[in-house]
């Protein structure tokens, strides 16, 4: 297993667009979530040591069915500690992993660069491995998942978004 993973994205868009999608509630609240589920951004301190606390929901059947069926509550609340807050170049954030049954709670580390092309940016993303391979391809789905809805999100078509 590796140690991190690393997802990249392209975007015809300015670093600053993406970075204001990234960084306020109602950016968030636009594609955070992966399909099937929502996000509300509870709180969103901005800072190195400040947090993001959000609540994600399940809402589509197979989602929903995936929660129960694993012993999770269809609402979770999430809390994500900025370390690195370089606007609108580069973001870090640990994360708490605090809602998986049976393991002990633990943090782990995704950065997320951003990077001007000739055609927008990249986003490249990098995440620590989580405790075991299901999670971290779950975590690598995820965010892959979460990174194609950002892409609906910037190209305006909301139809885009599984």
């Amino acid at each position: 297993m590796s140690d991190q993973i690393r997802i990249e994205h392209e975007y015809a868009t300015t670093a600053q667009t993406i970075w204001d999608l990234w960084t306020t509630a109602a950016g968030i609240e636009k594609w955070w979530a992966p399909d099937g589920f929502t996000v509300r951004v509870d709180r969103l301190d901005l800072r190195p040591g400040g947090e993001l606390v959000y609540t994600m929901t399940a809402t589509a059947p197979e989602q929903v069915e995936f929660m129960r069926s694993a012993g999770m509550p269809l609402s979770t609340e999430s809390r994500k500690t900025f370390t690195e807050v370089d606007g609108p170049n580069r973001l870090a954030y640990t994360s708490l992993a605090d809602f998986i049954p049976g393991v002990e709670p633990y943090e782990f580390l995704t950065t997320v660069d951003l990077e001007p092309t000739d055609a927008g940016v990249r986003v490249v993303m990098t995440a620590d491995a989580m405790h075991d391979d299901v999670w971290t391809e779950r975590l690598r789905q995820g965010r892959a998942n979460e990174l194609a809805n950002l892409a609906a999100v910037v190209s305006g078509d909301p139809a885009e978004k599984h």
